[in-house]
């Protein structure tokens, strides 16, 4: 359990980024699902719930979500059900149940870079940029890279670029964390995007992957996201699995995606 010194509820994000600035044992409260797995103490917790952070957003250009947007917020969105391909509504939907996935928010599940994401998996193969503070707005896979910082995760930006989208994983059981997780989308261009989670590290996109399915077809990016990709063993699955996996995954969610544009037409 967490031991916690200090609760308060921010009113500015300015204000968080000045908390977690002052000690690295002042910490940001997310959905609270992972409370009872581990032991740590904190100075000062800080709660969002005031900065009005759980809205799912629309312009022209994006659809935003707000970091303490949560994973059952986005599996009922109307907005996010059709907007690419119901992609983000999808995803979500073996994860654990839905009481888990009402606390569980977005930023959370970003921010902490967790291997087992399914929401960074469909987040990458989508053009997504994630705004902090401080530090504005980069590029998700950017963001990703970087070690961890003391900002704040304040939203998620995705661009309405008309993609269509998908996502498939393999799970020993129906709610259980991914073995492995691939996210696919077409850009209106006839460029891919493609994405690999619990390998068991965190998402990545695989270009050849992406430039083999523009060139040769599903089968092709299978075998170079298996032949490309690292891949890591845990109690889930072996390395070896996992690139196996890859191969079928990544054939399977080309597959699928052209099914659905080929419905769309």
């Amino acid at each position: 359990m967490y031991t916690i010194k200090n609760y308060h509820f921010a009113e500015s994000v300015d204000e968080v980024a000045a908390l977690l600035q002052k000690s690295r044992a002042n910490t940001v409260l997310g959905g609270g699902t992972w409370l009872r797995l581990g032991e740590r103490n904190i100075a000062t917790a800080i709660d969002l719930s005031h900065l009005g952070l759980d809205q799912i957003t629309e312009t022209e250009e994006e659809i935003t979500l707000g970091a303490m947007v949560s994973l059952r917020a986005l599996e009922q969105s109307t907005l996010l059900q059709t907007q690419f391909g119901g992609l983000l509504a999808r995803c979500v939907r073996h994860i654990v149940g839905v009481q888990f996935r009402g606390l569980a928010t977005v930023g959370a599940s970003v921010a902490s870079r967790y291997g087992f994401s399914d929401v960074i998996t469909a987040l990458l193969a989508l053009d997504t940029e994630v705004e902090l503070c401080p530090g504005g707005r980069l590029p998700l896979a950017a963001y990703l890279q970087q070690p961890p910082a003391r900002q704040l995760l304040v939203a998620v930006h995705i661009k309405k670029d008309g993609c269509t989208a998908v996502h498939t994983s393999h799970r020993l059981t129906e709610t259980d964390f991914p073995v492995l997780a691939v996210a696919a989308a077409r850009c209106k261009d006839g460029s891919f995007r493609i994405s690999v989670g619990a390998r068991p590290a965190v998402a990545q996109r695989c270009p050849q992957a992406e430039q083999a399915a523009e060139a040769n077809g599903p089968e092709a990016a299978g075998e170079a996201a298996a032949e490309m990709l690292q891949f890591g063993s845990n109690t889930r699955s072996s390395a070896e699995y996992r690139k196996v996996l890859a191969k079928v995954l990544v054939t399977r969610a080309l597959t699928e995606l052209a099914e659905k544009e080929s419905l769309a037409r």
